[in-house]
This record gives C-alpha cells, structure tokens and sequence, in this order.
C-alpha cells in the first residue's frame, strides 16, 4: 500500500518534533519532505524551497512510494496533492497538530529562533491560525485516517476523524478542538 502522510497545524505546533517521533514509532514513512528545512537548505529562499520540495512530492508521487509532508494547509498546494495521491490509490494519513492560541505558536517560533532556528512573520502565522479550521476542513473528507493531537503540554492524541465524523477520544478536550468541533458541526448543518 502507497502511504501519503500529512503532518499539519499552524507555525510553531511542532510538526517536526511529531515527525521526530513518528520516525521512531512507524517505518511507512518514506521520503520525508520538510519545507523548512529544505528552504534552509537554499539559504532561507522560500522561493527556491517550495520549488524543490514541490518536485520532491511530484517525484515520490511518480515512482509511486511513501512520503510525508510536514504542511500548515494553508494556500491550495496540499488539496491538490492530496486530490493526486488519491487518483493514484494512495492510502492519505493525517496527523494535525493543535494549540490553544496563536499566542502559544508565536511564544514557540520565538523559542526556536532563539535557539538558532527559522522566524515566521507574526502577520503569516495570526493570519493562518485564524483560518486553520477551514485548511483542516477542506482536506478532511479526501483522508484515509485522521488523527489529531493536542500539543499544549506534548503531544496527546484527543480525537480522530471518520466517516465524515470528529470522534473526541479524551474527556480532558482542549479548547482549540471544542472551536473545532463547533465548525465542524455548523459546517454539516448546511
């Protein structure tokens, strides 16, 4: 089985740290593409960065083995290879990352900075934060399974999606997955 793996959520939730763990838990992986880093790579040209990291999926995708991507789902590229992967009988795997405020992203990314590692403009992360729960909903019904993670305290798996269902799998819910829910609900009220 072809497995495309997302690991999503806004700046600074900690996809990277995720997909540290996830390398030592699962071995389905495959090529594992990391926008960031690969943007480093070109000395912090973004441009030159998703233009690699672009033909990086479009290579897995040809030779038609295993891949993750580390992605906060805004802007249209992801559905697009989500919609690619599925026409080629990729199984789509989710893991989405939340965080209470976008105060909290902010706090992280200045940490990682701190520490030597890349900035995010503030505009770009309250801008994506703010419509993170339409990114996640517009990806939801392509995916094969959906996990979501909570990551105020490390990462704690809180629910999962199925069958066009938010399943809370905790008793202690966060509140950024409460405000999903509500959208999720009022979006199938429709």
């Amino acid at each position: 089985m072809k497995i495309y793996t997302i690991i999503a959520g806004v700046n600074g939730v900690g996809k990277s740290s995720l997909t540290g763990v996830l390398v030592g838990e699962t071995s389905d992986l495959g090529v594992i593409i990391d926008t960031d880093k690969i943007t480093a790579e070109y000395n912090g040209d973004k441009l030159k960065g998703g233009k690699a990291a672009i033909e990086k999926i479009n290579s897995c995708l040809s030779k038609g083995i295993n891949f993750t991507q580390e992605t906060t789902l805004s802007g249209s590229r992801t559905l697009r290879t989500i919609k690619q992967a599925r026409e080629q009988d990729y199984f789509i795997r989710l893991y989405y990352i939340g965080v209470n405020t976008a105060e909290e992203s902010l706090k992280r990314i200045a940490n990682r900075v701190e520490k030597g590692g890349h900035n995010i403009p503030a505009d770009d992360v309250i801008r994506r934060y703010n419509k993170r729960f339409d990114d996640l909903a517009a990806v939801l019904p392509y995916c094969n399974e959906v996990k979501l993670y909570d990551n105020e305290n490390g990462f704690v798996e809180k629910a999962e999606y199925k069958n066009g269902r938010l399943i809370i799998k905790s008793d202690n819910i966060p509140l950024w997955l409460t405000e999903l829910r509500n959208r999720l609900d009022e979006s199938s009220d429709v």
